[in-house]
């Protein structure tokens, strides 16, 4: 029977454990869950017999996908590959894939939650100040960026975006002024 662990020091939502959970079963696969361990021993110790393994921000060292001798993927719950050892997946012939856009509306909501925390003094007592009117830059106008962007105008900021990678005439589709340099974002705002 093919085994998926899903290995995780801070755990998913229960609402996202139940999904993958349904859909392992539907499969006939087993699931084995890793939730809050504190050694990476555990981990390594877990991915011993295991077909794939499901991450967040846990490191999938070289050791972690050495022992795992049935191992054929690591899929991390997230964007980028910066906790998995590509290199060690590649001599193990073990597939690593992740998934970008997935928590972007989440990290868009943090920053402005920090903006809003910052903008009214912590919260201690003092008036603080708006951020309606304020300019607000963006540098990388990817699927974070762009949520960014779209929130900041509902609280009526003025929102300016530099990306190399992106058209500036798509950057401006989204209602946002593009710069052509990150020296012209920075002055600017």
């Amino acid at each position: 029977m093919t085994k998926i662990l899903v290995a995780t020091e801070k755990p998913f939502a229960p609402a996202a454990v139940d999904g993958i959970r349904k859909v392992c079963d539907e499969a006939g696969y087993e699931l084995v869950l890793l939730e809050k361990y504190t050694e990476q021993a555990d981990l390594i110790k877990a991915v011993e017999d295991v077909d794939a393994m499901i991450i967040r921000s846990d490191k999938a060292t070289k050791e972690v996908i050495d022992a795992g001798k049935n191992l054929k993927i690591i899929v991390r719950a997230g964007a980028g590959y910066d906790n998995i050892d590509l290199q060690a997946a590649t001599a193990n012939n073990v597939v690593a894939m992740n998934t970008p856009g997935q928590n972007s509306n989440a990290v868009a909501e943090l920053a402005l939650g920090m903006m809003v925390y910052l903008a009214r003094n912590q919260y201690n007592g003092t008036a603080g100040r708006e951020l309606k009117g304020k300019k607000l830059g963006i540098h990388a106008f990817g699927h974070v960026g762009q949520l960014v962007g779209e929130i900041a105008k509902g609280f009526g900021m003025e929102v300016y975006a530099f990306d190399p990678f992106i058209a500036k005439e798509k950057i401006e589709k989204f209602g946002v002024k593009a710069v052509d340099t990150v020296e012209e974002l920075y002055s600017t705002c």
